[in-house]
């Protein structure tokens, strides 16, 4: 091999990895090699996403910044919570085309790539909960794969879509997953235009482009990720255990307020199928309020509940 050809062949490689960014093709990903072994290309972005929360030094911080942040972790929250996890994975509702297409749109501006990516691995996760195949396992691979390692891996960028195919004859949905960072980057964009906008229109909300970018995006972000990671990583070790499953799912009070209900684990690994993971009224579950509000409004119909003789029917698990 010439040294030209060496040039060309590094080249192409620094493009297929960029392109690897930009368009993640999973349809036409071949299995990988090493299904274990941490994709150090992929997971740039992912650590820079951690690196840029430090301008917070420089930017400073605003009422309005840190009001943007609140509000878009709840809205992406949800949008997780309700759509991609309850909706997307375990279709205990139903809806129309255009607001499944919306809400996966916000889901998407999380960074947690497209909902069919996330769906064909959370339904991977409930076939083998707590086992040897299940990736996101604290019991069987610890507390940093569970919480965040299993999808830095090989095996983790590329899910089975055999799981999904209900979701992948929709054409917008899998768009949503092979240009994952397209909402994302244009959040970003946005965010950072409006605060110029308000910097120079709006000088006494004491904010500016950087400021909402740092706040509204990066850090915003990172929290709604590690948040989201503690169902993984917590909710299999924390907890209290109502329901004999056949893993170890546990109820965590603390995390149902932080992730807007899903710490109902324990609840949610007994019956996945019912939209609501509080199943008492005493157990919160603000995304399932948000779900049944858009109930009222005609937006989502047909919240399958948990049947009462169905949620009592348990031998109890003290522990």
């Amino acid at each position: 091999m010439t040294a030209l050809d060496s040039t060309r062949k590094a080249r192409w490689g620094g493009l297929r990895t960029l392109l690897r960014w930009v368009a993640a093709d999973h349809e036409q990903l071949p299995a990988p090699a090493r299904p274990e072994a941490v994709d150090w290309a992929r997971i740039v972005p992912f650590i820079l996403m951690h690196v840029a929360c430090l301008g917070v030094i420089w930017v400073g911080v605003s009422a309005l910044a840190v009001g943007v942040a609140a509000g878009l972790y709840l809205l992406r929250m949800f949008a997780i919570t309700g759509f991609y996890h309850r909706y997307f994975s375990h279709r205990t509702f139903k809806t129309s085309r255009a607001a499944q297409f919306v809400f996966g749109l916000i889901g998407a501006s999380a960074v947690q790539r497209g909902p069919v990516w996330w769906a064909a691995h959370h339904r991977h996760h409930h076939a083998y909960s707590d086992r040897p195949e299940d990736p996101h396992s604290p019991v069987q691979r610890g507390f940093l794969m569970s919480h965040m390692g299993w999808f830095l891996t090989q095996g983790g960028f590329r899910p089975d879509l055999r799981r999904v195919r209900d979701l992948t004859q929709f054409p917008e949905l899998r768009w949503l997953d092979r240009f994952d960072i397209a909402v994302p980057v244009a959040l970003a964009v946005g965010l950072l235009l409006a605060g110029n906008w308000l910097e120079a229109n709006r000088p006494g909300l004491g904010t500016d482009g950087w400021q909402l970018l740092v706040w509204g995006f990066f850090i915003s972000t990172v929290v709604t990720y590690h948040a989201t990671y503690t169902i993984n990583s917590l909710c299999h070790v924390f907890g209290r255990r109502r329901y004999a499953t056949r893993d170890e799912s546990r109820n965590n009070a603390w995390l149902a307020l932080l992730t807007l209900g899903e710490g109902w684990h324990n609840n949610h690994h007994y019956y996945p199928s019912s939209v609501r993971q509080g199943f008492y009224w005493w157990e919160v579950d603000l995304t399932y309020y948000g779900l049944k509000l858009l109930s009222w409004l005609g937006i989502i119909w047909d919240l399958k509940p948990i049947p009462v003789e169905v949620r009592d029917a348990r031998p109890e698990v003290a522990r």
